[in-house]
């Protein structure tokens, strides 16, 4: 393959999101400015490491009940000044697994308990790009059954969330008519047509 970049610079030095700018070169050798965001360093863009580590991961989850329902929130999104119905979601802190960081980040943003599952087809845990074209993360979907009390408890106070145990048919309305974030979109879309929680991790 063809030399693609020449050099990457940090443009900002925030905690949470930065933005690089790529000298890039374009399929005819020309260069041009690229910019793309990372949650990480200048020494651990995945661009560096050809890492596929996840930074983050999304939670589908379900309730233990007959007619299980889906857990989903509603979560003011300032990028769009909107709310946005989404599956609960978060950063991995430290060295923690996947499983560790969605029951910390579920009591966190719905007071609930999350119990893992790990039933059917590892591959579907594995980390994915978010969005290639704009930045380098990668997440992960856990899933699991959640117990216990819906609260605001533990909701950090730059977060304002609504949780929502929706069935089907309320999440039905939800995908024709709110702002719903892509990969809550899918979920909620297998959640619509799984026989069991869970069998679509089958196929």
């Amino acid at each position: 393959m063809n030399k693609k970049f020449d050099k990457i610079h940090k443009l900002t030095d925030n905690p949470f999101l930065n933005l690089y700018q790529m000298d890039a070169l374009d399929t005819k050798g020309m260069p041009f400015s690229y910019y793309f965001a990372s949650r990480n360093d200048a020494q651990h863009i995945k661009i560096r490491t050809k890492s596929v580590r996840a930074e983050g991961i999304v939670i589908y989850a379900v309730t233990e009940e007959a007619q299980p329902r889906l857990v989903l929130i509603r979560q003011y999104r300032y990028p769009v000044d909107a709310f946005m119905y989404e599956l609960p979601a978060g950063l991995i802190d430290g060295d923690e697994t996947h499983g560790m960081a969605a029951a910390r980040e579920m009591k966190e943003e719905t007071g609930l308990d999350f119990i893992e599952y790990t039933g059917g087809r590892e591959c579907y845990r594995r980390p994915y790009f978010m969005g290639p074209g704009f930045t380098d993360e990668t997440s992960a979907t856990v899933f699991g059954t959640v117990s216990g009390t819906v609260s605001d408890a533990f909701v950090e106070d730059t977060e304002e969330i609504q949780v929502i145990l929706a069935d089907k048919e309320k999440v039905r309305h939800i995908l024709a008519n709110e702002r719903v974030s892509i990969r809550g979109a899918y979920l909620m879309m297998h959640f619509l047509h799984a026989s069991e929680p869970f069998s679509f991790l089958d196929a």
